[in-house]
Parts: structure tokens; sequence; C-alpha cells
């Protein structure tokens, strides 16, 4: 298998305030609409998310995003009206949690502090 890019996808329930929400959570807005009920977030080169309406994409989601600075995050998305959980300690880095308004889970992470133990 040769993976060009991963895609967390995530269900929801209203695509127009699932992207709000998004779009408040991320700072911008998405990058693709590949089709009505699909928008998607070019994260980086190889990853990125999409939130979609579509049936076949169901259950509950979490995603991790490992960010520089989880105290500053926390401060940015108060402003906005999301509001990060307490902050977990780790063994390998700080984490921050907030459920979507579909349910997915959402944690904001330091990047690790030490490599993580091989599989």
């Amino acid at each position: 298998m040769n993976l060009q890019k991963v895609y967390t996808a995530f269900l929801v329930a209203d695509l127009g305030a699932a992207e709000s929400w998004y779009t408040n959570l991320l700072g911008r807005g998405p990058d693709n609409r590949p089709m009505d009920r699909l928008v998607q977030w070019e994260l980086f080169e190889q990853g990125g998310l999409a939130l979609s309406t579509d049936a076949e994409i169901a259950g509950r989601s979490a995603m991790f995003l490992y960010v520089d600075d989880v105290a500053a995050e926390r401060r940015r998305l108060k402003g906005l009206g999301i509001v990060l959980g307490d902050d977990i300690e780790g063994d390998y880095s700080t984490l921050a949690q907030v459920r979507d308004p579909d349910g997915n889970l959402l944690a904001l992470a330091t990047p690790p502090s030490r490599p993580f133990p091989p599989a």
C-alpha cells in the first residue's frame, strides 16, 4: 500500500453548522467541496479533515491534533465559544478535549515529549 493522504472523516447532522464550528476551531474555512454533502480541510500535505452528512460514514469519531501551545489554543477557542476541558497530563503530552456539536471527540495535544515506544 502506497498511501498518499489520510483524511479523518466525521459524520455530522447539519453540515452548515458543523462547517461553521470547525471553521472557528481551525481558524479558516474548508479547502474543498467535492460534493454537496462533503467539505474538506487540507491540514497538511498528507492529511486532512472531512465532514459529511453521508450515512455511510457512521459512528462517533475522534481526532488528535498536535499544537504548539495548548494554553494559547484554549484562550483562542474560548473567545470563539469553544470551551476545552481541563488539561490531562499524559505520559507523552498534555491533552485538552472537546466534543463537537455532533459528539465527535477532538483532543488537542502538545507534541510528544519523547518518542512513542515501538509497536
